[in-house]
């Protein structure tokens, strides 16, 4: 009795083992299939890639080659899309990176010639940043430092040039080698005009400044009059018209094609075919056109149409394009004839002949 009693307890723990003996080997079968068919699979693919190659390659490699392969296409994928990515983000780095910088170009001369009406039309255009006023920093403030000089300037983004304008430059003995130093590049812009004409404009606006000076023949000849037929070549009018004298020190230090000369004359008759030249000569577009411009027949001179965000058309100052003092006609001879040798050899020195 005992004992069949203990073969039935037996009996559960037989059946459980057996149970679990089954159920590890539907396991191992499974597992056995399911690495059967993957096998297959592989071998498949592999026949495949060794029947196109003629080569046997064990699989490990052929594993490799794909990986690799893989690799190189998610490189190349990111590669583009940084590349994408740097470029926007250059893109929009160049928008936004306004900054102070030293002049690339500057109109040195000469004085009353027309800079400023040459300054205010190239300010149209929207790749130039021109600071209005003349900063004499060459000539006047240089102790200051090409740190004051640059904070003077307006802040410009990358590819727009910056302008400045000062006269006085032209006739100054130190602005050359200055402005050299600054930079060898630098492109400079020289506004000239009929010496007689201009030296008879420097005179209006000294009288109008200044009451009471001596009339135009008196300060013009060494005695006073026009009889002794010596020009007084030091005073100012007549000093700052001797265009080839002045050019000689420039010369010294810039080669002729980096700067370039507005024929003033023309600056009024055709504004729009000086403003090309110039655009040509900084490395810019056509933008400013003949249809930037009117010619006003009371001043005499161009104005431009209705500058962007004003209603109403532009014109210089009053100071623009007034009546000049009268001269007699025989001392404006006398001063052709002074001229003309200096402005033969200016004409030479240019290789343009600007008529006068």
């Amino acid at each position: 009795m005992a004992g069949s009693h203990h073969i039935q307890q037996d009996v559960p723990r037989v059946l459980h083992k057996l149970l679990f003996v089954f159920s590890l080997a539907v396991v191992c079968a499974s597992l056995y299939f399911i690495l059967s068919g993957c096998c297959d699979f592989i071998l498949v693919d592999t026949a495949k890639h060794l029947k196109q190659t003629s080569q046997l390659l064990p699989l490990t490699e052929l594993f490799q080659r794909k990986n690799a392969s893989f690799e190189k296409r998610a490189t190349d994928i990111g590669v583009r899309s940084a590349g994408a990515v740097g470029a926007q983000s250059a893109n929009v780095g160049k928008d936004w990176t306004a900054a102070r910088r030293l002049p690339q170009a500057i109109i040195i001369g000469v004085k009353k010639g027309g800079t400023r009406a040459l300054l205010e039309f190239l300010r149209l255009h929207p790749d130039i940043r021109a600071l209005g006023s003349e900063p004499h920093f060459f000539d006047r403030h240089y102790s200051r430092g090409l740190n004051w000089y640059r904070n003077l300037m307006p802040k410009a983004l990358e590819g727009q040039v910056v302008l400045e304008k000062t006269p006085r430059y032209f006739v100054t003995a130190d602005s050359p080698g200055r402005i050299h130093s600054m930079s060898q590049e630098v492109k400079l812009i020289v506004v000239v005009r009929d010496p007689v004409t201009r030296a008879i404009s420097d005179y209006t606006q000294i009288i109008s400044k200044t009451p009471g000076v001596p009339s135009f023949e008196t300060l013009t000849f060494h005695n006073g009059t026009e009889e002794a037929l010596k020009v007084d070549s030091l005073w100012s009018p007549i000093w700052i018209g001797l265009y080839a004298l002045h050019l000689e020190r420039w010369l010294a230090h810039f080669p002729l094609e980096q700067i370039h000369f507005v024929h003033g004359e023309r600056l009024v008759s055709d504004p729009a075919g000086e403003l090309g030249r110039v655009q040509d000569f900084l490395g810019l577009q056509r933008i400013i056109t003949d249809k930037h411009f009117y010619f006003n027949k009371t001043k005499g001179f161009p104005c431009l149409k209705k500058p962007e965000g004003s209603s109403k058309p532009h014109c210089l100052g009053r100071t623009k394009g007034r009546p000049h003092a009268d001269i007699h006609p025989q001392v404006i001879l006398r001063l052709r004839q002074f001229y003309q040798p200096h402005n033969l050899r200016f004409y030479q020195m240019t290789g343009q002949d600007f008529g006068w």
